[in-house]
């Protein structure tokens, strides 16, 4: 099968999250099951930059608002479609806002034009490559599903992956002549949203199929309190929606080779993680006295559940634990974790921003992993942290509930228990989240076998990958 994957970003060239993740290792776990995904992508500075050889496919004269090409290349193992158009993607800032944090005014032209160009290949613009399935990735790209749908094309198939349902591209209705749509696109079969132009919900509405990144959510989006708007129609479309849960690229995230890491190690000689304990808290500026270490790698924000780690750094720090942090976003909860730096010195730091070698000497070193999100599609911090033998401390939401195993006693006696949940997700519950972790800690035998039956779960891009195309082969025999 000839899959076109179409993605706002991907790793490693592009990436803002976890979508990147995605976009990037998804092609090679599916080349294991005979699909062929080459992968549409804008063409930012850095993507353009990456590109050693080149070939031109295809040119547009206006492409939404200035001329335009895709350039066909190989980059490491991607194999890319890149949309070189200099007036929506070759700017300083951000991908999606400006050096300001605003939104770039033009986000709906930038991913209209992404979604557009999706749909011609699809129709065959390039001589000798006509993808048999367009895969959209969020709402930059779920606009593909409308382009087909609209554009009369019959033959395609259109997968939507919601990797987060709280960002759904919403734009007001006189954006709508300039989609280049038909008329009779602009209506609630289409992508009318509220009076206005939804991306996401068109992708929704036109799509063949929905997907999202974990069981659990996909149940979690049908309702009001995690549909966010949208669970009428995806209650509508039931019988379209899986939820498929990601992998990592277990060859990238490898602890036995990782040269990120002080030292490598594997699940059969844990010992060696704590010379990278030492190099983290050396990092971080923290105190080395064997006390357990949790590590952070987040965006700073409500959604991940920061203010409540906020709330309870004085309790962590009284059960003699540390805290690493490294992450940025919401400017009230940077300077709460700087706060909590400055007046828990040794025992607590903070970096802000993002380092992506450092965010894995934090899954190698830290040995609790803290992710307490009010909702998570998937979530790959929880998966790298089992990768690494670090022990993964989250809410029961989305992914997080999908992949963990709950350290009560039932699971440690049958030795299946590979992390700690709580919920409901507030700042009572975590607490004493971390006050059971802390007990864990000082049970070394027990500590040692979730790091190893961590270590030991299938992470990998495999299982996913094959229901990936057993959906795509259902798809195409329909």
């Amino acid at each position: 099968m000839d899959v076109l994957s179409v993605a706002s970003e991907v790793y490693p060239l592009i990436k803002t999250g976890g979508l990147a993740d995605v976009a990037g290792a998804l092609p090679g776990a599916l080349a294991s099951q005979d699909v062929s995904m080459r992968t549409l992508v804008p063409g930012y500075p850095q993507v353009i930059g990456a590109i050693k050889k080149g070939r031109s496919v295809a040119q547009f004269a206006d492409l939404f608002g200035g001329p335009a090409e895709l350039i066909a290349a190989r980059v490491g193992d991607l194999d890319l479609i890149v949309l070189d158009a200099k007036h929506l993607f070759d700017r300083a800032g951000g991908i999606y806002v400006d050096a300001t944090g605003k939104d770039w005014e033009d986000n709906w032209q930038r991913f209209a034009a992404l979604s557009w160009v999706a749909a011609e290949l699809a129709k065959g613009l390039v001589a000798g490559y006509r993808p048999e399935i367009v895969h959209a990735h969020d709402w930059q790209a779920a606009m593909a599903a409308a382009y087909v749908a609209f554009g009369r094309d019959e033959t395609t198939k259109v997968v939507v992956t919601i990797h987060n349902i709280a960002f759904q591209g919403a734009y007001p209705a006189d954006i709508f002549p300039h989609l280049r749509l038909p008329p009779d696109a602009f209506a609630m079969s289409g992508v009318e949203y509220y009076g206005g132009v939804g991306f996401l919900k068109a992708g929704l509405q036109c799509a063949h199929a929905i997907t999202t990144v974990s069981p659990t959510y996909a149940r979690e989006i049908r309702t009001p309190a995690f549909g966010m708007g949208l669970e009428g129609l995806l209650n509508e479309r039931s019988h379209d929606l899986y939820g498929i849960l990601n992998g990592i690229d277990d060859g990238a995230w490898n602890p036995q080779s990782d040269p990120d890491l002080a030292a490598n190690f594997a699940a059969a000689n844990t010992r060696k993680r704590e010379v990278n304990r030492v190099a983290l808290a050396d990092r971080f500026g923290l105190e080395e006295d064997g006390s357990p270490l949790f590590g952070i790698v987040s965006r700073l924000t409500w959604q991940k559940g920061i203010d409540i780690v906020a709330e309870n750094v004085h309790w962590l720090v009284s059960l003699g634990a540390r805290l690493a942090v490294l992450g940025s976003g919401d400017p009230d909860l940077e300077i709460a974790m700087e706060e909590a730096a400055a007046r828990f010195p040794g025992r607590v730091g903070f970096i802000k921003g993002y380092d992506e070698g450092l965010s894995h000497l934090v899954q190698g070193g830290a040995d609790v992993v803290l992710v307490p999100s009010r909702f998570e599609p998937c979530g790959l911090t929880q998966l790298y942290a089992l990768r690494y033998g670090a022990i993964p401390l989250v809410s029961r939401v989305g992914g997080l509930a999908d992949t963990i195993i709950d350290a009560n006693e039932a699971a440690i006696e049958a030795g299946v228990a590979t992390g700690v949940q709580f919920s409901p997700v507030d700042g009572p519950n975590l607490g004493e989240a971390i006050s059971r972790t802390v007990s864990l800690y000082q049970r070394p035998d027990i500590w040692a076998r979730m790091q190893r039956k961590g270590m030991k779960t299938d992470v990998s891009w495999t299982n996913s990958a094959r229901k990936y195309a057993a959906l795509y082969g259902a798809l195409l025999n329909r």
